[in-house]
């Protein structure tokens, strides 16, 4: 009963993962590893001998010890590939941000200098 119920909840990722890619609430980078995942609980589910023999074939005497172990290495990962992508982000939304205040310095300055332009002279008046 468990070999279906995972098997399920790999298919149901699987289909879930799909839609989000096809109503672009998730980019396709993203989604390339969470089907991985899903792809990998259906595996386990329909074959849950092989965690069994990779898990005797590396000494581990529980194998569901080797199955939450490598969920976690992969959280882990998968936690600071965000971290990365998220200091990325601020650094970029960062020089943006200085960018814009520079070009609007130069707003500013060419109407400053716009205005004093369009403004008739006191000299220029008394001729």
């Amino acid at each position: 009963m468990m070999t279906v119920g995972v098997t399920v909840i790999g298919l149901v990722a699987a289909a879930t993962i799909f839609l989000l890619v096809r109503r672009d609430k998730l980019h396709v980078n993203h989604a390339l590893g969470w089907v991985l995942v899903a792809a990998l609980f259906t595996l386990l589910g329909l074959a849950p001998m092989v965690m069994d023999y990779i898990a005797l074939k590396l000494g581990i005497g529980y194998p569901p010890t080797l199955a939450l172990t490598l969920g976690i290495v992969i959280l882990t990962i998968k936690i600071l590939l965000m971290d990365i992508e998220r200091s990325r982000s601020e650094v970029a939304l960062h020089r943006v941000t200085q960018r814009l205040a520079i070009q609007e310095a130069k707003i500013e300055a060419l109407a400053a200098q716009t205005e004093s332009e369009d403004r008739p002279d006191k000299d220029a008046a008394n001729f």
